[in-house]
């Protein structure tokens, strides 16, 4: 009886350990960067090891060896070779993207809105300040006063002024980098560095009273966060 028991504990424990990886995505369906785990990081180390970017043996464990891969990869495919294996990376490796679908209760089109948006007001930002940037749009969404739509916020106008200067000036139709979308990614995955922040300015490139006068929370970069 105690050794019936105790293998149905030891096929229990194996179970419980291996089920993380055999439930992973397949590759494609989400960015896999350092430390990342699962059937999709095996996939996509087989496929590196396989086009001759040797990513080390094929564990489903993204590491070292794997990122230096993927940035070889990248940088032989006219890529930002940032290692991080997102939209851009699965196309140049044939592989299809479910980012083409949808996330939640987010469409790809609002996902590649809020990166443009990311892309344009904070290219050049820590990536801490880039998730902060679309977490802030995200927090507009949960709050009565603004439009229940990732477009509706980015498009707002209010007293005839947009509400993000990338839209008045046309920036926001520029193509987001891998990073802008990995940011839009974490933030909707639920990261909010700014603590609930639904405003942000750079106090070097606006005298707008009215976004002066919010609640701080907090300094990210080169922007400041409120409510």
């Amino acid at each position: 009886m105690r050794k019936t028991v105790a293998k149905v504990l030891l096929i229990f424990v194996l179970l419980s350990t291996l089920t993380p990886v055999a439930m992973a995505a397949s590759l494609g369906d989400r960015t896999l960067m350092m430390g990342s785990t699962g059937d999709d990081v095996a996939q996509l180390q087989q496929q590196l090891n396989t086009l001759g970017f040797w990513a080390g043996f094929v564990d489903g464990i993204f590491g070292p060896k794997t990122e230096a891969a993927v940035k070889r990869f990248q940088s032989s495919r006219g890529l930002w070779a940032d290692g991080i294996a997102g939209p851009q990376t699965f196309r140049a490796l044939n592989v299809h993207s479910s980012y083409r679908g949808t996330t939640g209760r987010f469409s790809q089109r609002d996902i590649e809105l809020l990166a443009r948006l990311v892309y344009a007001e904070a290219r050049g930002e820590p990536y801490t300040g880039q998730v902060a940037v679309a977490a802030t749009v995200l927090n507009r969404l949960k709050d009565p006063k603004y439009p229940k739509t990732i477009p509706g916020i980015i498009f707002q106008v209010v007293d005839g002024y947009y509400q993000y200067s990338p839209v008045e000036n046309g920036q926001i139709y520029l193509t987001p980098d891998e990073t802008a979308r990995r940011a839009v990614m974490d933030a909707i995955a639920g990261y909010d560095p700014t603590g609930g922040a639904t405003t942000f300015f750079n106090p070097g490139k606006t005298n707008d009273q009215w976004v002066r006068s919010r609640t701080y929370i907090t300094t990210i970069g080169n922007h400041v966060f409120s409510r």
